[in-house]
């Protein structure tokens, strides 16, 4: 049984869009997804990306992607990483996809002298935050996460 980490391409838009539509629904949030298939081939592979991905593969076949992007932290004077998405498809949990995916990233993080890999996890989920914490991560207990979204965000933009 093989497990490989590779770089998203164009030709996993579809795929991505796939794996996003299937974490929201464990998130119990897919009434919230909007993101299309265009939206994915404009912002991961258009010709200034933000936003990465790395697929998971286990037996050569796509089991789980983790989508990220470049954070910076002014205390530390360096980028990071942000975590926007991990998920691993309920089959294949237990292969290490989930934990391979989080290892490349903090490769890429050494390796380009980032300063942290940072995500969220939903307060429920306690075998996602159980797996986090055996690999060492620590939660930001002191922090709250607040977002501007909607109306909300509109408004305040019209000021």
């Amino acid at each position: 049984m093989s497990l490989v980490i590779r770089e998203a391409t164009v030709g996993d838009a579809g795929l991505i869009l796939k794996f996003i539509r299937d974490l929201a629904q464990y998130e119990r949030l897919l009434h919230e997804v909007e993101a299309t298939e265009g939206d994915i081939v404009r912002d991961l592979f258009g010709s200034r990306p933000k936003v990465f991905c790395d697929i998971a593969e286990h037996d050569g076949e796509p089991v789980g992607f983790a989508l990220w992007l470049y954070n910076y932290s002014t205390f530390r004077g360096r980028h990071g990483i942000w975590l926007e998405d991990l998920f691993v498809e309920p089959d294949a949990r237990g292969v290490g996809a989930g934990k391979a995916l989080l290892k490349r990233l903090a490769e890429r993080c050494v390796e380009q002298g980032l300063a942290r890999l940072e995500w969220a996890v939903l307060n429920w989920n306690a075998p996602s935050i159980a797996f986090y914490d055996s690999l060492g991560a620590s939660a930001m207990s002191d922090w709250t996460t607040r977002r501007l979204t909607g109306e909300a965000l509109e408004r305040l933009a019209s000021e």
